[in-house]
């Protein structure tokens, strides 16, 4: 049996600045992970959730395991997902860690329900999602946790808060959509045998 040995040359990975400022056009949804229960709690600010699959109801979050949320999801295995609305900045800043906050002491200040799970889940979320940890899968620096859902509370509100180029931005349903009909361009009509006029 003969082997063949190759050389197989492997380009230098992109620098973190380089791959942080392209990240940085990337707009993301606010939401704060909480994990816990009772007074053994904390949560964190992400951008990192995505939808996974609607049947079963399911999503995944990107977990930095040096946060202290990871200890608590891996103990419990069960997390809550707080979309944020737009005027619940606050709210994204005591979730960071803004002032040296930990711990419970970022719940301060907003109103808290529990469901199957018994994580806090944010009172005037966007969207409130209680779920159960399926799986997680760890890479370098963070954890992918893939979340099945318990139980949804849905709020009637349409301005979400959102980050984008190192900034908060509000995202408004009502206003951002009037806004961009005054910018469309005017309809064209479409005559019966396809030309455009």
């Amino acid at each position: 049996m003969n082997s063949v040995v190759r050389n197989i040359s492997v380009a230098p990975a992109a620098s973190a600045g380089d791959f942080r400022g392209a990240m940085r056009h990337l707009t993301g949804g606010v939401s704060v992970i909480t994990a816990g229960r009772g007074a053994d709690v904390s949560g964190m600010t992400v951008t990192s959730v995505s939808s996974l699959s609607v049947d079963p109801p399911s999503l995944i979050v990107s977990i930095n395991r040096a946060a202290s949320s990871w200890p608590l999801i891996k103990r419990h295995g069960v997390f809550g997902v707080n979309i944020l609305t737009a005027d619940q900045l606050d709210i994204a800043e005591r979730f960071t860690g803004k002032g040296g906050l930990k711990g419970a002491e970022r719940f301060a200040g907003a109103g808290w329900t529990t469901r199957a799970s018994g994580v806090p889940l944010l009172v005037g979320a966007l969207a409130a999602v209680d779920c159960e940890v399926e799986e997680t899968i760890e890479r370098h620096s963070h954890a992918i946790v893939i979340g099945r859902v318990l139980d949804v509370i849905a709020s009637q509100r349409t301005a979400a808060l959102a980050y984008w180029h190192g900034e908060y931005v509000a995202i408004d349903r009502e206003e951002d959509a009037a806004r961009l009909a005054e910018v469309s361009l005017p309809s064209r009509h479409v005559h019966a045998r396809g030309r455009v006029s």
